[in-house]
């Protein structure tokens, strides 16, 4: 295990906790690449704790799908799988046009302006062709929609999804799909918004 990662102590939050989001952030930002074996010792000597709080961490992770225990190998980071992603665009496509159908309803003209803004900003980024600004451009783009859907069980829910989403971002852009959850989300809200003006 060679990742480069450290661990930033909360006074607020318990170790345990502290060790868990560590790892989950290594995981999610592609600092533990999929399949990379998790050792407990070696994890342990890197963030200077013991193997208590890493085996905990460690559970917590696998729930959270981002960790697979294998047989005589013990725990790795889990592969992303199409399965994955299809999943996890279910489940986003689902939430979010329930985002979308609210903000059509509730968007005021300033909350509009912003969006075409960040809409045009996505098509720029497009003609770029760089993934990461691509990714933020696309976040800035949806956090327009959730904010103006004025729900906030709903946005709390998608914003609680973003972070597990980021690892299948750059993957998903990657394949250059047409999908209204990326590379045109403007085209799906258009869209509704018609249908809610008509």
């Amino acid at each position: 295990m060679t990742s480069d990662f450290t661990v930033h102590m909360d006074e607020y939050l318990p170790l345990r906790e502290v060790v868990f989001n560590t790892l989950r952030q290594a995981i999610l930002k592609g600092e533990l690449k999929p399949g990379e074996r998790l050792m407990e010792i070696a994890l342990a000597e890197k963030l200077g704790v013991s193997r208590t709080p890493i085996r905990e961490a460690m559970r917590k992770l696998e729930l959270e799908g981002l960790v697979v225990m294998v047989p005589r190998r013990g725990a790795q980071v889990a592969n992303i799988t199409e399965k994955d992603l299809n999943d996890v665009l279910e489940v986003r496509i689902a939430l979010e046009n329930v985002a979308i159908e609210k903000a059509c309803a509730r968007m005021t003209e300033e909350e509009m302006r912003r969006l075409w803004l960040a809409a045009k900003e996505f098509e720029h980024t497009i003609a770029e062709g760089n993934l990461v600004k691509l990714a933020e451009a696309d976040v800035a783009f949806h956090e327009v929609i959730y904010q103006a859907s004025d729900n906030k069980r709903l946005i709390q829910v998608l914003n609680n999804m973003r972070e597990q989403i980021y690892r299948y971002r750059v993957e998903y852009l990657k394949e250059g799909t047409n999908s209204a959850c990326s590379a045109t989300p403007e085209s799906s809200f258009s869209s509704e918004a018609e249908f809610h003006q008509s």
